[in-house]
């Protein structure tokens, strides 16, 4: 993994690589790894995350190598107060900050680099494409290399992958001792003996997340909502204490809540898929997604992630009603299957279709003529393969035999976008 990034590194090109590991698979120390690599060169290092929660597990997890070594870390978030951002911003801008952890703040224009080298975005597909290349522009003189994370690539992820614009990198080991998630389906009429596997479990000492598709109840829609949950969930738990997250906290009382459950103040947390990403709390080994139908397979399985990261045998169970789309049954069938998360990305592009390539759109069908890329990845990699054969051998396509693929890039629109740009 890290021999890979250090040839990328140092082969004189631009490094666009995607890591992917499953959730506690380790890529937060190949990424330091990484970063470390570019403060040793002179230059400076970012890694961007989607939320505070996460950016500041990342900062609190680095900040123990980073001082060991000497090296001056910061972190950037919407939080930051205004009186602490200015020594911030003099830092990066002077050089003697090498490294930052941040999240949307680290795009803002006042955030400025005396030399940035590196940029890792992790759980990409959490970013616009618009927004990374912000990123990457902060640096005028030489484009950053890029290193992007995600524990599920998320189909319009692997249809690039598939275009050969991101070199691919995957972890496909768990961490010593780490036992595979148990994943079950269950109705909503079994709601009372799921209820009494929680409370084993909490006698056990262990914590249960329970997840919900929506904040209140939406008109014409019945799914189960956060408000509503809460209270049963007190109501059937009284002997125990209950925290509750949700996107509309504000980011100070949603740290409180989340803070109070990584100390084990509470038993139970009642959230929405705000603690998708980022939140790491070895003694939580039960996940409850209500309406588990209502979520795609990208998100059902980055919500399994966030528990088993200890040593304990943890659980995940899929509530649903009976009524159960073709869709929902398969998405629901593959997460009681299966755990690798190239697997579940790739019926995920059979089910959602690649997206949009530009970044807007996260799912829909891709408008090619003749490729299909859930069908044609064998073929899809050997072009790529013969493409890089061809410019290894004729960068400019000068030889005769490539005039016709000459003929054909000079016929491209002046507009058309230069991928690699933007991973």
């Amino acid at each position: 993994m890290v021999r890979e990034i250090y040839q990328d590194v140092t082969s004189g090109k631009q490094m666009n690589r995607l890591l992917q590991g499953d959730v506690g698979s380790g890529k937060t120390i190949v990424a330091f790894v990484t970063m470390l690599l570019a403060t040793d060169n002179g230059a400076q290092a970012c890694l961007m995350a989607p939320t505070e929660i996460l950016a500041d597990q990342h900062y609190q997890g680095l900040k123990q190598y980073a001082d060991k070594l000497g090296i001056v870390l910061g972190k950037l978030t919407g939080s930051t107060k205004k009186k602490d951002r200015k020594p911030i911003h003099e830092q990066l801008r002077s050089g003697e900050m090498q490294m930052i952890v941040g999240t949307h703040a680290l795009l803002e224009d006042e955030v400025q680099f005396h030399n940035l080298g590196l940029c890792i975005v992790d759980e990409q597909h959490r970013f616009g494409v618009a927004q990374r290349s912000k990123l990457w522009q902060k640096n005028p003189r030489i484009i950053p290399h890029v290193l992007v994370m995600t524990a599920t690539p998320i189909p319009r992820t692997l249809a690039m992958t598939l275009y050969g614009d991101l070199e691919v990198s995957v972890i496909d080991e768990l961490p010593a001792g780490r036992k595979e998630i148990i994943t079950v389906h269950r109705y909503d009429s079994n709601r009372l003996r799921v209820f009494g596997f929680i409370r084993e479990q909490i006698k056990l000492g262990r914590q249960v997340y329970i997840v919900y598709p929506l904040i209140e109840e939406s008109e014409g829609l019945d799914y189960k909502d956060l408000m509503d949950g809460y209270e049963s969930v007190t109501r059937a738990f009284p002997e125990y204490r209950v925290s509750m997250v949700h996107g509309k906290l504000k980011p100070q009382d949603k740290d409180y809540e989340m803070q109070r459950f990584v100390k084990h103040e509470t038993h139970i947390m009642v959230a929405t898929t705000v603690i998708e990403v980022g939140v790491n709390v070895p003694n939580a080994s039960v996940m409850v997604i209500e309406n588990a139908e209502r979520f795609g397979l990208a998100q059902l399985h980055q919500l399994r992630g966030r528990v088993g990261r200890g040593a304990d045998q943890s659980y995940c169970i899929l509530m649903t009603g009976y009524k159960l789309s073709k869709e929902g049954k398969t998405r629901i069938e593959t997460m009681v299957r299966t755990n690798n998360g190239f697997e579940i990305a790739d019926i995920d592009l059979k089910l959602r279709g690649p997206g949009d390539l530009m970044g807007t759109q996260q799912s829909g069908v891709l408008d090619l003529l003749i490729a299909d890329l859930a069908k044609d990845a064998k073929i899809l990699k050997e072009s790529r393969a013969a493409a890089l054969q061809i410019i290894e051998k004729d960068p400019d396509l000068s030889l005769p035999e490539h005039a016709n693929l000459l003929r054909h890039i000079r016929s491209l629109s002046h507009n058309t976008v230069n991928w690699s740009r933007i991973s």
